[in-house]
Order: C-alpha cells, then sequence, then structure tokens
C-alpha cells in the first residue's frame, strides 16, 4: 500500500468513527453498557478526530493535497493523542481544574494552536481574525480603557480557560454541533446517495415546469427542499445548480439572472423549517425553548420569502417571455409513483419531531434508518443504496463534518472570552447605551454587524457566534427572544448573497461563468424580501405565530401583498411593462403595507394602502387582459 493509500484509509476509518460514535452516543450505549461518560470526553473524542482529518487532508493553503508532510502529520499525531487523552482523562482533569495542572495547561494550549490554525485553512482569515481579536483582547483585557474594561488574564489562564472549561471550546455549540448536526448531516447525505436529489429535481420539474418561468421555479422549490436539509447554502449551489442553472439559460433567463436566482433560492434553505441547516437546532438549546417553537415561529418567515422569490422569476418571466420548461411528459404522479419511498423518511422525521416530540438527534437517527431500509429494498432511476455507497456516506459524513466542528469550537472560544473577561455583559451595554431608545437603529446597526461577521462562515457556525455577540444587546433592548435570534441568523445568512464576500452567489457565478460581483447585486435584488423581513417580524411578533390567529392572518395578508406589490415595482411587470410611474407607485404602497409597527403612525395606513395595492394590481391586470383580448400588445409595450 502507498503512503497515499495508508493516509486516505486513516482517514476514511477516521470519518467512520466519527458517525459509528454519534450514533453509538445517542443510543446511550455507554450507560446501558453501565460505563458513565461526559458529554465532555465524547465531545473532546470528535474533535479529536475532526482535527486528525483536517491535518491529514488539507495542506497550509486549506485545499485538499495529495500526499501528507512531516509537519501535517505531527500536527494531527498531536492533536490526536492530547484530546485522545482529554476524553479518556476528562473526569479527573476537571476535578483538578481549580489547581490549575500542567495537564490543562497543555490541553488548552493543543487545542487553541490546532482549531486556530484549522479555522484559517478551512474557514478563511475572516473567522480567524474575529476569533484572534478576541483573544488578543482577553490577554489585554485590563489594559482596555472605557467600559469595555475586563479582568486581567495570565496567557496560561486564558489557554487552560477556553482550550478546556466546559463554558468555552466543550460548550453546547459543539455539543450540538457532535450530536444533533451530525446526524443530520448523515440523514442527508444518506437521501441523496439513494437518489433524493434526483427524486427532488424531477419532483419540482413535474409540479412547476410547465407553468411560465418553470425552469427557474424548479430551482427554487428543489433548492428549498434540499437546503433546508444541506446545511450549506455554497454546497445547495453547486449541488442542484449544475442541473437548474443551464435549465434556467435554456429557459430564457439570463445567466446573471439564473445564477441570482439560485444563489437566493439555495440561500433560503437555511432558513426553511423543519431543519434550517440545523441551526434551529442550536436556537432552542441557546433558548432552553423546545425544537417546536422554533420551528413554527420560522416557518411563516420562510413561506413569505419564497413567496418574493416565486413571485418575482414569474413575473421575470412574463416579463421577457419566457416559455414553460420542456419536462418530457415527466408528471407528479410518475414522479411520486417511482420515488414513494422518499417521502417515508421526511413522514417519519416530520412526525418524530412534531408528533411523537422526539428529541431531534433520535428523530434524525430513526429517520436515516428508515432511509436505508428502504433503499436498500427500492431503486430511483436505477440509484439505490448498497454497502459501498453506504460505506462512502459514512466517510463522506464525517468529512463533510470537520469543517463545521472546527468553526463551532472557535465559537466556542469567543464564548469563552466572553464569559471569562466579562465582556459579553459590556458589549450588549454599550451598543445599547449607544443607540439609546432607538430600536430601528438598533437592529439597522445589528443587521450590519451580522452580515460582515456572518460572511464566509457555514450556518451553525454563524448563528452561534452572531448568538454570543449580537442577540443579548436585541434581547436587552425589550426585543422578543425568539425574534432576536431569527434576525440575527437571517442577517448572518444575507452574507451569503451580500457582495463582497457572497459565496452563495459567486459559487452560482462559477457556474454560470459570469461576473461574481454582478451575480451578487443580482442575487440582492431578487432576495430583497430578505433583507426586509426581519424587520417586519420583530415588528411584527405575529408573523412569528404569537398572539391571537386574528391577528396573525391580518399581519400575514398585509405582508403578502406588500412584498407582492415591491416585487412587481422592482421587477416592471404586472400583467403588461409597468412604467416608471407605477413602479415607484407598487413599491412606495408596499412598504407602506408591510407591518412595521415600530414606525411612528404607520398602523393606521397599512390597511389603506393594502387596498390600494389590491384596486391598482386589479385595474391593471383588467386593462393588461382586454388588451391581449385585443390584440393590440405591441412586444415591449409599456403600461401607463
Amino acid at each position: 500500500m502507498t503512503a497515499q493509500g495508508l493516509r486516505d484509509g486513516v482517514i476514511a476509518g477516521l470519518a467512520v468513527t466519527m458517525v459509528v460514535a454519534c450514533i453509538l452516543w445517542n443510543l446511550e450505549a455507554p450507560t446501558r453498557l453501565g460505563v458513565a461518560v461526559l458529554t465532555q470526553q465524547y465531545m473532546a473524542l470528535q474533535l479529536g478526530l475532526a482535527l486528525t482529518i483536517a491535518y491529514l487532508n488539507f495542506d497550509w493553503r486549506g485545499n485538499e493535497k495529495p500526499g501528507m508532510g512531516w509537519i501535517d502529520g505531527a500536527l494531527a499525531l498531536t492533536a490526536f493523542g492530547v484530546l485522545m487523552y482529554a476524553a479518556w482523562d476528562f473526569v479527573w482533569l476537571l476535578k483538578e481544574q481549580a489547581y490549575r495542572p500542567w495537564q490543562i495547561t497543555l490541553v488548552g494550549s493543543v487545542v487553541v494552536v490546532a482549531v486556530m490554525e484549522g479555522v484559517r485553512r478551512r474557514a478563511g482569515w475572516m473567522l480567524f481574525s474575529i476569533v484572534g481579536v478576541f483573544l488578543i483582547y482577553a490577554l489585554f483585557a485590563d489594559k482596555v480603557p472605557g467600559r469595555l474594561i475586563g479582568k486581567e488574564l495570565s496567557p496560561e489562564r486564558l489557554v487552560q480557560y477556553v482550550g478546556f472549561d466546559p463554558n468555552a471550546v466543550f460548550s453546547t455549540p459543539l455539543a450540538v454541533g457532535t450530536i444533533i448536526v451530525l446526524l443530520f448531516v448523515f440523514f442527508g447525505k444518506l437521501l441523496f446517495a439513494a437518489g433524493g436529489g434526483a427524486f427532488f429535481t424531477d419532483l419540482a420539474m413535474a409540479a412547476t415546469g410547465r407553468s411560465r418561468g418553470g425552469s427557474a421555479k424548479i430551482s427554487v422549490v428543489g433548492s428549498a427542499l434540499f437546503g433546508s436539509i444541506s446545511g450549506s447554502a455554497v454546497s445547495n449551489v453547486v449541488t442542484t445548480g449544475v442541473v437548474t442553472i443551464p435549465l434556467m439559460q435554456r429557459g430564457g433567463y439570463t445567466k446573471r439572472d439564473a445564477g441570482a436566482i439560485e444563489a437566493v433560492a439555495s440561500t433560503g434553505g437555511q432558513l426553511t423549517p423543519p431543519i434550517m441547516g440545523a441551526a434551529a437546532f442550536l436556537m432552542a438549546e441557546f433558548l432552553d425553548i423546545s425544537y417546536f417553537t422554533v420551528a413554527g415561529a420560522a416557518l411563516l418567515p420562510a413561506a413569505l420569502y419564497y413567496f418574493s422569490v416565486f413571485l418575482q422569476v414569474d413575473l421575470i418571466a412574463g416579463r421577457d417571455r419566457i416559455a414553460p420548461t420542456e419536462v418530457d411528459g415527466l408528471t407528479v404522479r410518475q414522479v411520486l409513483r417511482e420515488g414513494w419511498h422518499f417521502v417515508l423518511p421526511f413522514g417519519v422525521l416530520l412526525g418524530a419531531l412534531f408528533w411523537w416530540r422526539m428529541d431531534p438527534a433520535d428523530s434524525a437517527l430513526l429517520s436515516a434508518l428508515v432511509i436505508v431500509l428502504v433503499s436498500f429494498l427500492r431503486s430511483y432511476r436505477g440509484q439505490r443504496l448498497s454497502l459501498h455507497t453506504l460505506w462512502r456516506t459514512f466517510v463522506e459524513t464525517g468529512t463533510g463534518m470537520v469543517d463545521l466542528i472546527l468553526v463551532v469550537a472557535a465559537a466556542g472560544f469567543v464564548i469563552g472570552v466572553l464569559n471569562i473577561t466579562g465582556l459579553g455583559f459590556a458589549l450588549t451595554l454599550v451598543l445599547v447605551d449607544a443607540v439609546g431608545a432607538n430600536v430601528v437603529l438598533l437592529l439597522g446597526i445589528s443587521a450590519l454587524i451580522c452580515i460582515v461577521l456572518g460572511m464566509g462562515m457555514p450556518t451553525s457556525g454563524v448563528y452561534v457566534l452572531l448568538a454570543a455577540l449580537v442577540a443579548p444587546s436585541l434581547v436587552e433592548a425589550g426585543i422578543d427572544q425568539i425574534a432576536a435570534h431569527l434576525f440575527i441568523l437571517y442577517f448572518g445568512m444575507m452574507s451569503m448573497i451580500t457582495p463582497p464576500v457572497a459565496l452563495a452567489a459567486f459559487a452560482a457565478a462559477t457556474i454560470t461563468r459570469d461576473d461574481p460581483l454582478g451575480t451578487g447585486l443580482a442575487a440582492m435584488r431578487v432576495g430583497w424580501a430578505a433583507f426586509i423581513l426581519p424587520f417586519v417580524f420583530v415588528a411584527t411578533p405575529e408573523i412569528l405565530m404569537t398572539g391571537h390567529w386574528a391577528a396573525i392572518a391580518l399581519n400575514l395578508c398585509l405582508a403578502v401583498i406588500g412584498i407582492g406589490a415591491v416585487t412587481a415595482g422592482i421587477v416592471g411587470f404586472w400583467g403588461a411593462r409597468l412604467s416608471a410611474l407605477l413602479r415607484l407607485g407598487f413599491v412606495g404602497l408596499g412598504v407602506v403595507t408591510l407591518p412595521l409597527g415600530f414606525l411612528p403612525g404607520a398602523a393606521a395606513w397599512h390597511i389603506p394602502a393594502a387596498l390600494a395595492v389590491a384596486v391598482l394590481a386589479g385595474v391593471l391586470l383588467i386593462r393588461a387582459r382586454e388588451t391581449n383580448e385585443h390584440k393590440k400588445t405591441e412586444p415591449g409595450r409599456t403600461m401607463t
């Protein structure tokens, strides 16, 4: 066996061990065997495996490498040995923590150095710099002037705390990542290894392909289905985009619009229940509420997000005369007849989460078992699970989790610094005092911070970092907890389509071979609603399904009408092309219709504006229909 073959075998073995360990942990195997194992011991094992894979598989630039150098080999071996020791002897280390033995200093130092270098390689300089600033602050916190002053810390005490303490690296983010998120990634990998990706695409094509702009609607529906599971907007783009983007271009969409639509649709999957890119489970843990509550609150905002995108691609198709897509006789009944078995694991997942109220990890494990059973028995278009593909799924799940584990571990460093220095309370106080009673200004500043800090990070990492840094300020200002945490999640994810680091848009641009910056700006236009929706549900908690059903229904209707009007104005089409004056009228009336209750006197204008939109839209549709009936419409004719 060659050195590279040996290395690949070791990586595969470590990756499979990660998944098997997670399954055994969720089956409570240690308890059933009469062995007491702390959660931190399990997390140390998983972190050690992830770090070892990272240094064996990726070079100093963060790219996969064909071989293994001595330096990376030594780093991998050191990280593995120290973390395995920590996992084995964690109980004793925890008991002796107050006496600060050298063993904890060793563990903390290796963890901090190995995780930071791993983050630099895999997550990039942005996250590395952010976490680095917090670590440097902790060393000099006692010398910082003003209200951000913190307690004095020696380097030894700092690495002991952030690299070992259960309130730092081995805290909630790493626990959720290695216990819950890993299983949902495994669930998604199994689903697509069994042909679920083709099934989703075919289902979206059969359901929407024959309508106006069907090629783009296929992208929206397919990306929503896949994106909720994938946990990564970029992964969603490169997986579904290779099919949907060429389809949109052949259908008549410009390559810039095709890339933007795919990027926005893929990003929205991270905001869509039931899985929300695993952020829902982290949110439930942070807020100490049920997952059911989080998913219920996120449902209507996600529906409004996709309503906006769906309507926009339909209006673009009408404006540019884009014909329906040829779907070769594919029907929903035919797709379901061939792939009905994919409905079973989703039914089990939803039933376990919402009906039986099982833990998310147990729900994912049960659903994964159902996929394995049905996919060994049935195929979809010749694709089914086999022992080989099952093994590859284990390997891909483990290696695919490495980046996320590194990110949440680094986020644990930030949480540790906030805790030990008192910076968390100071940041909240400074931000709230800076804006005073102006909630809109606080939300605006917070949105900007979220977009900047979220650049280039996966969904779970974005949420963990922002939940520690930004959310407390919003809650302190009197904003509802769930609304505040969904607000930071939305704007953190908007970094995926907001230049200069719009990773989802840039990934789409590589497929379309278009200008990345232009695709990013087009994605902001297509996804405009995502930038206003967080303000809507903060101002109007009924959008999060809290309050009386009549109030929920009224505000949902206002939001639908407002979003529809603004979208029509942005596209410039409603039955026919709109003049500049009508476009401005649609946008203005739509903004006034949106239930932004914290704007002075706005509530009195919502319903009149909604009625005005309905009348205007109705009149224009009647005019357009009459014009079409009398054959008076000319290509490019503008409605005035």
